[in-house]
């Protein structure tokens, strides 16, 4: 009788790479997509950008010292300080992913990268709309 051999599950990753920056892109536009029609709309034209790292002038005025500390951030005028329409000369609504401290966060924990994007997506959408952790926790629980 033979026996089955099963594969090796180590191969899979000796020819893998980190998701880069457009891939990021990606998972946070399907991950933002999943998410309920009303809350998307509310969302408007707000900006879903990722960069590598966050940049020092960011760090300094958070007061954060590591950047592998902030993998995200919500810039702009949420709705919760009267952020609805744009105003002439302002910047649009952005989240920012910061890809790297993502991925030394993942590498750390038994989650899905997909996951770990999706929740700090919606983690800092939540501050657009002024949401409270249980709100946010609520939302992406409802998530597909």
């Amino acid at each position: 009788m033979a026996t089955a051999i099963e594969p090796d599950p180590s191969l899979a990753w000796q020819s893998a790479f980190a998701p880069d920056l457009a891939t990021f892109e990606a998972i946070a536009a399907q991950a933002f997509a999943t998410l309920p029609d009303a809350f998307r709309i509310l969302c408007g034209d707000i900006e879903i950008r990722v960069a590598e790292m966050a940049d020092d002038d960011v760090l300094d005025e958070l007061s954060i010292e590591d950047p592998f500390l902030l993998m995200g951030l919500f810039e702009g005028i949420g709705l919760a300080q009267g952020g609805g329409e744009m105003q002439s000369g302002q910047m649009p609504n952005r989240v920012w992913l910061y890809r790297r401290a993502i991925l030394d966060y993942w590498c750390g924990h038994d989650e899905p990268l997909g996951g770990i994007i999706a929740h700090v997506l919606i983690h800092e959408l939540g501050h657009h709309f002024g949401l409270s952790d249980a709100d946010m926790y609520a939302l992406e629980v409802d998530s597909p």
